[in-house]
């Protein structure tokens, strides 16, 4: 197959080539951090291709670690036996794993107990992890750096809400910039006195001083944190909204209110239930939903995004070289998974080639897409091929893929359900197709049957003479494929059928098929 150079590069544009493979990459193939909150005790250990890597052990324990602190002044003496368990299992999770060692940081609680030093060193005793007990700006920045390993380049507002405090950032051009903390976790006021007069009273009282410290008003805001990833949830239970995926899920002003009003009238234990939420992440909701009232009352952020990155992910961000954060996450995992799991590892490129004349002219954003599909055209090949259409569209709109919003998602399943089936209805996918107009699922079955003919021209870089390429006029909506001699006796039958099919998804009005000698 032969097609049109990617870019002066050639090779995949502005990403040039693979980097999972250098030894600076590979270093970070299997990265565990720990995060002990003031609410919960996390492990994650990150897996796969650097830039965008898989979960490859994720667990958290709700210890409540600073239940009661504000009254005490100390740490929950049952969260902390219970954090001190789970941070013994975790270390010998991580030996198993073969884990050099473990990133551990603690955050508002630790930092603020009078028995924190304390744990920290009993922590350091009992399991040997050594324990970095950060601020809350260095909080702030971690957490704005988990954003841009999905967003890079992302401008806007982070807010981290934890247990016993709130954190704010503000990213301009992928830079983190000024940050600033404050004692805004749900743990810390849901049971000050005088009820909700009064929460509400010292929730505006912080916020004013943090509009004071960091004034980005109008922005996009990136919500980080399990309460906000709880709130998120319901909005898409009232909504009915068909993927939960938290991770670049988007909300507006008007939603967000819509939604705090929806929880405030709600029977809590039902919609628990219904949104698998824990009963501890629940318990505080309510109060989270108190504090983000009035965040998006003063910061009136043109957009607000859930974010399943944060200060876990910052730590890996953090360990990263700069090569690497500048790399787009989506292609470098779909890169990934094709080398891990297609059966003709590189071809993904030969076919992005292929079928590149049908977007002569169109945006780096659209290319980047038609790209990730190229690259994981195939990767579902040992699925029943009953149901490879229905994997396919699971493994786009469900993997961890970052730098993906939802329609993007929904458009890479549906050009990986045409890849493998002519027709989208009759599937169990139908409610999904909401989140793209007529004209881009149009879009979508072109590039899945650009790919499904594509697939049929399989040749080897060992017979450069085997070409075939296509063209595309948009003028005349006339399709023609090129093909030489090598080439000719792979357009069979079943390809000939493919390629006319391509031809009625584009509504061409001519086709022509070359064969040179």
């Amino acid at each position: 197959m032969d097609g049109q150079p990617d870019s002066a590069q050639g090779d995949w544009g502005p990403f040039g080539r693979p980097l999972f493979d250098d030894p600076q990459a590979r270093r970070l193939s299997r990265v565990g951090v720990v995060d002990i909150g003031s609410n919960s005790v996390r492990l994650v250990v990150f897996d796969g291709a650097a830039r965008s890597p898989a979960y490859f052990y994720n667990e958290k324990i709700m210890c409540g670690l600073g239940a009661g602190m504000p009254e005490t002044g100390f740490l929950n003496p049952e969260g902390k036996q219970r954090a001190l368990s789970a941070l013994a299992r975790f270390q010998a999770l991580a030996q198993g794993m073969g884990i050099p060692a473990l990133t551990v940081v603690a955050t508002a609680a630790m930092r603020e107990a009078e028995d924190g030093p304390a744990f920290r060193l009993e922590i350091e005793q009992e399991t040997g992890l050594k324990v970095w007990v950060i601020d809350g700006e260095e909080e702030a920045r971690l957490s704005a750096q988990g954003v841009l390993l999905g967003w890079p380049g992302a401008d806007g507002l982070i807010c981290d809400i934890g247990g016993s405090s709130m954190e704010l950032a503000q990213l301009s051009g992928g830079a983190v910039g000024r940050r600033v903390t404050s004692p805004l976790g749900p743990l810390r006021f849901k049971d000050l006195e005088g009820g909700r007069k009064a929460r509400e009273k010292h929730i505006r009282k912080h916020i004013a001083a943090l509009l004071d410290k960091i004034d980005v008003t109008g922005e996009r805001m990136f919500l980080v944190g399990g309460s906000w990833r709880a709130i998120a949830r319901i909005d898409m239970e009232r909504r009915g909204y068909p993927l939960h995926v938290l991770h670049e899920y988007r909300m507006d002003m008007e939603a967000v209110a819509e939604t705090l009003r929806f929880i405030e009238k709600a029977d809590l234990e039902e919609l628990r239930g219904k949104c698998s939420i824990s009963n501890a992440r629940m318990s505080l909701v309510p109060y989270a939903a108190e504090v983000l009232t009035e965040l998006v009352a003063a910061f009136e952020p043109s957009e607000i995004a859930i974010s399943s990155y944060g200060i876990r992910e910052g730590l890996l961000y953090e360990q990263m070289p700069q090569k690497l954060r500048d790399r787009d996450p989506l292609i470098e995992a779909c890169r990934f998974s094709e080398k891990k799991d297609a059966r003709l590892p590189g071809f993904g490129k030969t076919l992005y080639n292929f079928v590149l004349p049908l977007y002569a002219n169109s945006p780096e954003t659209r290319l980047r897409i038609v790209k990730a599909a190229c690259l994981l055209h195939d990767v579902s090949w040992r699925a029943h091929p009953d149901y490879r259409a229905e994997t396919c569209f699971d493994l786009a709109t469900r993997a961890n893929l970052g730098g993906l919003d939802h329609p993007e998602r929904v458009f890479l399943g549906l050009a990986l359900l045409h890849r493998y089936r002519n027709k989208r209805g009759g599937t169990r996918f139908e409610d999904f197709y909401s989140l793209l107009s007529e004209e881009q699922q149009r879009h979508a079955e072109v590039l899945g049957k650009a790919m499904r003919f594509g697939s049929m021209l399989w040749m080897s870089d060992a017979s450069p003479k085997a070409t075939a390429r296509m063209e595309w006029d948009d003028d005349t909506q006339a399709l023609a494929l090129h093909l030489s001699a090598e080439a000719a006796p792979l357009f069979g039958e079943v390809a000939e059928a493919r390629f006319n099919s391509l031809a009625r998804a584009l509504g061409a009005k001519s086709t022509k098929v070359e064969r040179s000698d």
